[in-house]
């Protein structure tokens, strides 16, 4: 949302979502979870059969950034337009099955995928290739959406 001037709802959103960040502080009681990749060489085929791009959030455990994009941005976005999506936890022993069949974990497919900040978000299409430039850290509610929103009208017209 963009503040605009005179509109209390923005700037009392703003202000309540900044202090939840400064804070620590749950922003709402959804606790909204993202599907941990299993087999991204699967969950691609089923996104490219729907026409959507495969989107990858890499995060980390207690990360509240990570946190906040889950619930605030990727789950509601799941659902509402059923964009294809799962998880993938840095530092984690979980295995997952990458593009061309190959088992790793969590861990090293993001240090495959150079992921250095969480949360990463990255947009898949045909053959596992990035589509649209990744989506690094969070830096302000004020933007973060316009900022989802641009990578994924990129990644679309990459997949029409």
């Amino acid at each position: 949302m963009h503040f605009v001037p005179g509109n209390k709802f923005a700037l009392t959103r703003r202000v309540l979502l900044g202090a939840t960040l400064l804070c620590g502080l749950d922003a709402s009681a959804d606790h909204t979870t993202l599907p941990g990749a299993k087999s991204l060489h699967k969950e691609l085929a089923l996104a490219l059969r729907s026409g959507h791009s495969l989107l990858v959030l890499v995060s980390l455990d207690g990360c509240s950034f990570c946190k906040l994009v889950r619930e605030k941005y990727l789950g509601p976005m799941r659902t509402g337009r059923a964009q294809p999506m799962v998880q993938i936890d840095m530092k984690s022993s979980a295995s997952v099955q990458d593009f061309k069949g190959e088992i790793l974990t969590h861990d090293r497919l993001a240090r495959a995928w150079n992921v250095t900040l969480a949360p990463t978000v990255l947009f898949f299409g045909l053959a596992g290739t990035e589509i649209a430039p990744r989506l690094v850290g969070f830096a302000s509610p004020d933007y973060y959406g316009a900022s989802l929103d641009r990578r994924l009208e990129q990644a679309r017209a990459v997949m029409r």
